[in-house]
């Protein structure tokens, strides 16, 4: 394992995490040549997720430092290898969280790639020639083409940023579990944040009924009146949670902070199905009682593969869904980063890189 290779010769500006402060300054470092297979982009816009801050301040243990984060990312191609056929220089794309995989395995042969447990990451993982990889705070990446989609060209890069994480988060699941297939079946999203808001954009364009599902009874206003929910409920609240029991098809629990599942699962209806794609830092609460009574599944869901995400910006592009976001400028992230800790977002920060602050 080393920062770099004899191939990375390319001398690129960004932001980085030194140690487990998890502050953020400027960082030079290198990048590889453009192979065959890659392509070359010039980073417009980055979203910060709460991975990052994680990675930042090393909060799982597994950070290689110097790190520089950043997973969702669009921008436009400037160079492209012999053998890509799919892109050329000025396609508008996206890169998410995945920038390796085995390519040999079952996962990857099915286009579920982010399932491969050779899987490689953005940043904070080892790349195929053995180097680290350094992520979208910066001003280019280099990228394989397999892992690299398109933006669609109706809709804004900026707000497009955070869909290559969070958007694909929740859309994942909702197709798994044929969410989208079933106009008119409830259901339930657990919290109202960077995740959670999408996924309602999401459910109405597919004709679901939206059930927003919080602990903050001041976010009942936003979720009906402009994000288009169909019913709230308060989740500290005894008697709204006792009225929804039974209730819903589904549950997507989007929430990251440390909580208890069994009055969540209650409010599904038998055979209901409830999907966890935040991860809280402590191991969760699991009655078994709710599972066992209502014939009840509990699953997981991380992020998609290539193809699901190249489908999901689509569908952005055709049904005009973006994310809710606040542009910060680079001297800005650490300040971001603090407030993303807070939760103080609506509903999540993207970075303007190249300074070009405008909907291209």
């Amino acid at each position: 394992m080393a920062q770099t290779t004899h191939n990375h010769t390319q001398t690129v500006s960004g932001w980085a995490a030194h140690d487990s402060s998890g502050k953020i300054t400027p960082y030079v470092f290198k990048r590889r040549e453009n192979g065959p297979d890659d392509v070359t982009i010039e980073i417009l816009y980055c979203g910060i997720c709460h991975t990052d801050l994680h990675h930042v301040r090393n909060d799982w243990g597994i950070t290689m430092y110097p790190v520089v984060p950043g997973h969702e990312i669009t921008g436009l191609v400037t160079k492209v290898g012999t053998n890509v056929t799919r892109f050329k220089r000025g396609d508008r794309v996206g890169v998410g969280c995945l920038a390796a995989s085995c390519l040999e395995c079952e996962f990857c042969k099915s286009s579920q790639e982010n399932y491969c447990d050779q899987i490689q990451f953005t940043y904070n993982g080892i790349f195929w020639d053995g180097s680290i990889t350094y992520g979208g705070y910066s001003k280019m990446l280099v990228a394989d083409q397999r892992y690299v989609v398109r933006v669609p060209e109706n809709l804004p890069m900026d707000a497009m940023a955070p869909m290559l994480c969070a958007g694909i988060t929740v859309y994942s699941p909702m197709k798994d579990t044929k969410m989208l297939d079933s106009p008119g079946k409830k259901l339930g999203i657990i919290g109202l944040g960077g995740l959670g808001h999408v996924a309602v954009k999401f459910a109405k364009a597919f004709g679901l009924h939206v059930t927003i599902i919080s602990t903050s009874p001041s976010k009942e206003k936003e979720a009906k009146e402009r994000l288009g929910a169909d019913h709230f409920i308060v989740s500290s609240d005894p008697k709204q949670m006792k009225a929804g029991k039974r209730s819903l098809d589904f549950l997507l629990d989007t929430v990251s902070a440390n909580h208890s599942l069994g009055h969540y699962l209650e409010l599904l209806k038998v055979n209901g199905t409830m999907v966890i794609v935040g991860a809280p830092e402590k191991p969760m609460e699991l009655p078994s009682f709710p599972l066992i009574f209502g014939k009840r599944t509990v699953k997981g869901s991380m992020t998609g593969g290539m193809k699901e995400t190249q489908e999901m910006m689509d569908v952005c592009g055709k049904h005009n869904i973006t994310c809710d976001i606040e542009v910060v400028k680079p001297d800005q992230i650490n300040e971001a980063l603090d407030r993303l800790a807070k939760n103080d977002v609506r509903y999540r920060f993207v970075i303007d890189i190249a300074g070009v602050s405008q909907n291209l």
